[in-house]
């Protein structure tokens, strides 16, 4: 076995380290600090080493120095406030580099080199994303697995964007080369006709074996074109796998991010997902990023990518060392993958690796970088590809015959492809999929959601319960007092109480809970309060944890100032424990469109474009209160128009009973899809929306709820929300029961078959209204008219609503209550009233 050590780091060190010298330790403490900035980085020599002056040149300690901190691999560690973290890293710079396996590390240099040859020459023009001049990513990720596999790992979560993701799936999650062939091919295309998704956008896994023969199950998540966005979602999936594992999850579960320079530099998701590292919701015990650095965007220098000297610089936001690494002196490369990976494993910490190289093609193969780098492609088109330059270094003399060979391997790999008829599936899922089904609604699919009145009473006593010696809030003390006379029937019981017995109902019969968003625990409107707080030591209690002894788990989190991020992270906890019922909730609802992303390229199309089905939950206050354009609207149409194919749910439940029902069918049911609640504000504690205990313990969400008040209705009015409540309050004023008004409570799947049943029990009215607080513009209008006109045979369909508008609402209150009493005195108009 050829081995040899890295060209960084000769153990001289270590010896002398053992010497008190405070000269030498000012040097060193100097190179330290700096020494990053001269180390030799750039394989092109492109990216020239920056002088510093505090550096010292001819001392006599320097030149030892500049070996360790100055050479094919720098170092930024001193930011890092922990003394024994920063030690730690000190003393594996400064001391002896380990051997490497050089044969295998050149085996796997020339499979991914000679992989991307191989596409290049038999789909020229196509677009692959290609790995060329960063293949050292390849044993990179092989030193990682190898050292988790020695840490007791089971599995690595890997999410990335398009470069290079190809090898990967070949490399990593070991996929037989034919079946990314088979892409190239395009086999099979009435198979995904309307959706699937780009070869190099879909997930794969497989298991690995690695150097000690340990064996790793590889998880690369599918993502979208929006790079980073899949950062959050990575994370996410790891925690949901730790959190099943239970204790040591964070040992078997390994997170691995690969990112782009710009998008690492460029992409606020990205800060948002680091951010969440060491938040007690949403850590994973540390995740090791790898910066595929080429030095380049599309066409963008680094000079116009990033103000700082490299991209991985945003990291030092966090206390989190971060390794710049020549990709070309293949064995600092996997040195650095050792230590990135036992740093994780021995604080629990993030980690970056910045392994800078270059890129071979343009961006995606088709295009001509000539055109914008010039200099830097005469300086490309001449550089030998890796593996014969470290075959060269090695002296392996073995190198081209074993390049033969596997040339000769992917040759044939990619004849076998052209008689694939049927789309390769890269992945395989977890057995806790089972039981759950995707694709079109059926009504077998419908659950009992009524709980009994005796075990809400039971409910309602662990959840108005605190310990003896617990120092409530007055203001607390008397809500959960309010709340034992709702769950006894003594008094109506509203949203808060609603949503807390439906997840006490839940985690009773073993299903866990988990909720997050700003300021979730309390609830932005003051409803929820599932976390009581001692007022004279802050401890906390949560009576939704202290239900019954064998209860599944409730976990309720504050999440950072964050949308995408934490939604991401939701998204991905959803798709690795689908028996748990997962909510993220918004601020207001309009902040959901800071996820958007999330929201287009994972939720609502995650089953059509990779057969992956989530029921993640969106909890989005939606209401017209006079609180000006941004906290009005949640965007209804937004959502609307991105529902085809029942790949979602839109729901916005009118009454505190609705909503229980509506929770407990979305996690009882094994039909899996995202939903989408529209919640309200004003309306949590309105009597007119608050229920008797007795629709608990009966019945079950209602797609349309009609209206049992109206007699030989003149009119119909259908609404959604808070309006519906407006609209009968004056009616009520006006005694004119010949207008019905009914809830469209489930916009998405359509209700069809509801709608018709209630239209027809008005068979007498001649006019159908459609109300709602939005603009014309915006809101369920576009989507219900054409619809509604559908099923209302010769009689007329019209609508009340606000006017077009660019911004969703005023921003004076009076303006509002102006607008207000127009559309309910319009709503409630008819022929000679």
């Amino acid at each position: 076995m050829a081995t040899r050590q890295s060209k960084t780091g000769n153990g001289a060190g270590a010896a002398l380290m053992e010497v008190p010298n405070s000269e030498r330790e000012r040097v060193f403490d100097l190179y330290r600090q700096w020494g990053y900035l001269e180390a030799d980085l750039d394989p092109l020599g492109f990216l020239q080493p920056t002088p510093h002056p505090d550096l010292p040149q001819n001392s006599e300690y320097s030149e030892e120095a500049r070996r360790f901190y100055c050479s094919t691999v720098g170092v930024e560690f001193t930011h890092i406030t922990d003394v024994e973290r920063r030690r730690w890293i000190q003393e594996r710079m400064e001391g002896q580099a380990p051997a490497v396996d050089q044969s295998r590390a050149l085996d796997l240099l020339i499979r991914a080199d000679l992989f991307e040859l191989v596409l290049q020459q038999r789909y020229l023009g196509t677009k692959r994303f290609s790995l060329e001049g960063v293949t050292a990513l390849i044993p990179l990720v092989d030193e990682i697995l190898e050292g988790a596999g020695q840490h007791g790992a089971v599995e690595l979560v890997m999410g990335m964007s398009h470069r290079g993701r190809l090898n990967v799936i070949v490399h990593v999650a070991k996929r037989a080369p034919e079946e990314v062939f088979a892409g190239f091919e395009d086999v099979d295309p009435r198979s995904v006709l309307g959706s699937g998704d780009v070869k190099y956008h879909m997930g794969a896994t497989g298991e690995y074996v690695t150097r000690s023969g340990a064996k790793m199950h590889i998880h690369l998540v599918s993502n979208p074109s929006h790079l980073e966005a899949v950062d959050p979602v990575t994370v996410g999936r790891t925690r949901a796998k730790q959190d099943r594992a239970g204790e040591g999850g964070e040992k078997q579960f390994l997170p691995l991010l690969v990112h782009g320079d710009g998008a690492f530099a460029g992409q606020g998701v990205f800060a948002e997902t680091l951010n969440l590292a060491e938040i007690h919701g949403y850590s994973v015990g540390g995740t090791v990023h790898v910066i595929v650095n080429n030095l380049i965007g599309f066409t963008t220098v680094p000079s116009e990518l990033h103000s700082s000297r490299f991209a991985a610089q945003l990291a030092r936001r966090q206390n989190i060392p971060i390794f710049h690494v020549n990709a070309e002196d293949v064995d600092a490369v996997i040195r650095v993958g050792r230590m990135a990976l036992e740093y994780r494993y021995k604080f629990g910490s993030d980690v970056v690796v910045d392994l800078i190289g270059y890129r071979r093609h343009g961006h995606s193969e088709v295009d001509d970088p000539t055109i914008t780098q010039p200099l830097l492609y005469k300086s490309i088109k001449e550089h030998p590809p890796l593996w014969e330059i470290y075959a060269e270094d090695a002296g392996i003399e073995d190198a081209r015959s074993r390049a033969d060979a596997i040339k000769a391997e992917l040759e044939t790999a990619q004849k076998r492809a052209g008689h694939i008829r049927k789309k390769p599936m890269m992945r395989a899922l977890p057995n806790y999929w089972d039981k759950y089904q995707g694709r079109r609604y059926k009504p077998q699919y419908e659950v009992e959601t009524a709980v009994s009145a005796e075990e809400l009473r039971s409910l309602t006593q662990g959840l108005t319960s605190y310990p003896a010696d617990f120092h409530i809030h007055p203001k607390v003390g008397k809500l959960l007092e309010q709340r034992a006379e709702m769950g006894n029937g003594k008094r109506a019981v509203d949203y808060g109480m609603a949503e807390a017995l439906a997840f006490a109902s839940l985690v009773k019969g073993g299903t866990p809970v988990r909720l997050s968003g700003q300021d979730s625990r309390r609830g932005t409107f003051n409803q929820r309060h599932s976390v009581l707080v001692d007022i004279e030591n802050e401890q906390e209690y949560v009576p939704l944890q202290h239900i019954s002894e064998s209860q599944a788990a409730c976990a309720i989190y504050n999440s950072t100032l964050s949308e995408a991020g934490v939604l991401g992270f939701e998204y991905g906890y959803s798709r690795d424990y689908p028996e748990t019922l997962v909510l993220w909730e918004a601020q207001f609802g309009d902040f959901a469109n800071v996820a958007q992303a999330i929201i287009d390229q994972f939720i609502v199309a995650g089953e059509f474009k990779w057969d992956l089905l989530s029921g993640l939950v969106l909890l989005l206050p939606h209401g017209y209160e006079g609180q000006g354009p941004e906290h009005s609207s949640a965007r209804i149409e937004r959502f609307l128009q991105l529902a085809a194919s029942d790949n979602f749910q839109i729901c916005q439940p009118s009454t505190a009973a609705q909503y229980f029902h509506l929770l407990r069918r979305q996690a009882l049911r094994t039909w899996r899809k995202p939903l989408v609640v529209f919640t309200p504000k004003s309306m949590l504690r309105h009597p007119e929306a608050s229920s008797s205990i007795e629709e608990f313990s009966s019945g079950s969400f209602l797609k349309v709820r009609p209206d049992l008040e109206a007699t030989d209705a003149r009119r119909i009015l259908l609404c959604t929300g808070k309006i519906g409540h407006e609209l009968r309050i004056e009616r009520k004023k006006k005694k004119d029961l010949g207008i019905a008004i009914t809830f469209v409570e489930q916009m998405y799947p359509f209700p069809e078959a509801e709608l018709a049943a209630e239209l027809q029990r008005h068979a007498n009215a001649r006019e159908i209204v459609w109300v709602q607080e939005e603009p014309a513009n915006m809101g369920a209008l576009s989507y219900m008219l054409p619809r509604l006109r559908h099923l209302a045979g010769e009689r007329s369909v019209l609508s009340v609503k606000r006017s077009a508008s660019p911004s969703p609402a005023t921003g004076s209150s009076k303006a509002h209550d102006v607008e207000q009493k127009a559309l309910l005195s319009l709503a409630l108009t008819t022929n000679g009233h």
